[in-house]
């Protein structure tokens, strides 16, 4: 609400009437708030010399007057001028596609070494896909190559020379959540100043048989294994981040992709080969992507080569919301170009970046400022951005997404202790709409603002409608018509914000196929419809 003294000094400002001397806004009796004005300014002032004398009301400029009437005539009474809420409609007769299920996670439930089991807590969002990086860092013992290979001089032929039990676990709390696995063969970024395990393999031959080990051991029951018919296999991650992922040359890393690939496809024709986890892939403008040398390099060797590359991965942390689907449509582009027309395109790093700066999350950032953003991605302002980056990803050309990350502490979807924070509820208001595949028309959305979709149930005996309101108006009205039911609706509404996680409202009331919300930004609305029970 607008101050009563802001007012007044503008006021005073445009009618010149500035160039009195200062008021004294403290001096205004203290129950003047209660006053009713009957007439406007006039009876005000009368009111005003009744209490205090002609000479102090002479003080007070009449544009001035004017407004303290308004204001004090609007409180007594509990008026506002009316502000029209912002309308989204939907149709649910148009049908406009199917709802894909792109809310992929990096890391398991197991945490803190499995001290924290989130097996529960992922199994409820139902995740599609879980890709294995940064599995139990800053001291992984499982998935990469040191923990499982722990010798690299070791024969790779030899089920004695693999170390699968950690692993093993992991993997198989992996498969209880419901989720398919993306397994990156690798190692773990390591930001500490003496790198161990992301340098170049001393002998490329030897630790791509190694990789090949662990993709029979997982999928055809080597080494008393398992047949869980894994798809997809990663090599390496951001091998551009160099001291922290890559210690070698681009070079290096060619021979050892060229290396695994070929290895890879010659002994398991039927899994999906792929990488490198670009985090840094070129210069983009918005609409198209100059690759970086590095990029440009890889994808050359991978043309010249005939290397397999089933799927490129990339990543992307960003404050807009549509920057990523944006990507996605400059990355197919690029692959379709340079020849890769049936290679996949997986982000499968992508998070919300507080101010859209690295700069706050830096070791030498004040710890304040880190502890700050840290809150802003995990809190309702990233947990905002991440539905409405599901919903503007729905239209763009990519197969896989893999939210970075869906662990404890940093990035992730819960506390160092395993509490759900406002960016987990997030994630499963989009849940509850894929249940809701079939896609329907919505319009009124304001791009990066206020995103919004809505669906149907195979069975169109359930409609829903997911709203994200990033900086949109306070107020919303979601209208809707057609739904493939005669007779009243059961509505449910749950609300996540600053003050409420999945929070049911009670009694929504509408009119006309209509429902008024009060969603001040940052907000998620689930709405939820059913044919009544008589």
């Amino acid at each position: 609400m607008i101050r009563v003294s802001e007012l007044a000094l503008a006021a005073c400002r445009r009618l010149g009437e500035f160039n009195r001397p200062p008021l004294r806004f403290g001096s205004i009796p203290r129950d003047h708030g209660r006053m009713r004005a009957r007439s406007g300014a006039s009876q005000l002032g009368l009111r005003l010399r009744a209490r205090s004398g002609v000479a102090w009301a002479r003080r007070w400029p009449a544009s001035l007057l004017l407004i303290i009437g308004t204001l004090s005539t609007a409180k007594a009474i509990g008026t506002a001028a009316p502000v029209e809420p912002h309308r989204l409609e939907v149709d649910f007769s148009i049908a406009t596609g199917l709802l894909r299920p792109l809310h992929g996670i990096n890391k398991g439930p197991l945490a803190a070494n499995g001290l924290v089991d989130l097996t529960e807590a992922q199994r409820r969002l139902r995740v599609p896909w879980t890709r294995l990086h940064d599995c139990h860092n800053p001291n992984p013992a499982v998935v990469d190559l040191h923990a499982v290979f722990p010798n690299p001089t070791a024969d790779p032929d030899t089920p004695a020379s693999y170390d699968f039990r950690a692993t093993d676990l992991y993997l198989a709390a992996i498969r209880t959540t419901g989720a398919q696995i993306i397994y990156r063969l690798g190692e773990s970024i390591e930001h500490q100043p003496i790198k161990r395990h992301v340098h170049p393999p001393p002998d490329p031959a030897r630790w791509a048989a190694a990789c090949a080990g662990i993709v029979r051991h997982y999928n055809h029951g080597w080494a008393s294994g398992f047949h869980w018919d894994i798809r997809y296999w990663e090599i390496w991650n951001e091998p551009e981040n160099r001291p922290v992922m890559w210690t070698g040359t681009e070079a290096q890393f060619l021979e050892l992709y060229r290396l695994t690939a070929r290895r890879l496809r010659q002994e398991f024709p039927a899994i999906r080969i792929g990488g490198p986890g670009f985090g840094y892939y070129g210069q983009f403008d918005g609409t198209t992507l100059k690759p970086s040398t590095f990029c440009a390099a890889f994808l050359d060797e991978c043309q010249r080569q005939s290397l397999p590359l089933d799927f490129f991965s990339w990543h992307c942390y960003t404050d807009k919301p549509s920057e990523l689907a944006a990507r996605a449509r400059a990355v197919r582009q690029l692959l379709d170009t340079r020849g890769f027309k049936h290679t996949e395109s997986h982000l499968n790093e992508w998070n919300y970046l507080p101010d859209n700066s690295w700069d706050v999350l830096s070791p030498r950032a004040d710890p304040e400022l880190r502890q700050r953003a840290a809150e802003r991605m995990a809190g309702i302002e990233g947990g905002t951005f991440a539905v409405a980056a599901l919903l503007e990803l729905q239209d763009a050309p990519v197969t896989v997404c893999n939210f970075y990350h869906g662990e404890t502490g940093l990035f992730g979807l819960f506390t160092e202790v395993g509490a759900p924070q406002r960016n987990y509820y997030a994630l499963l208001a989009f849940v509850q709409l894929l249940e809701t595949p079939r896609r329907v028309r919505l319009s009124g959305t304001m791009p990066d603002r206020l995103v919004a979709a809505a669906g149907l149930s195979a069975d169109h005996q359930r409609a829903g409608i997911l709203v994200a309101n990033r900086t949109g108006p306070d107020t919303v009205a979601v209208a809707w018509s057609h739904l493939p039911w005669t007779g009243p609706s059961a509505i449910e509404v749950r609300v996540v914000d600053n003050a409420r996680a999945w929070a049911l409202l009670p009694e929504p009331k509408t009119a006309q196929n209509q429902l008024t919300l009060r969603l001040s930004p940052p907000a998620i609305a689930w709405i939820s419809l059913r044919p009544q029970q008589p």
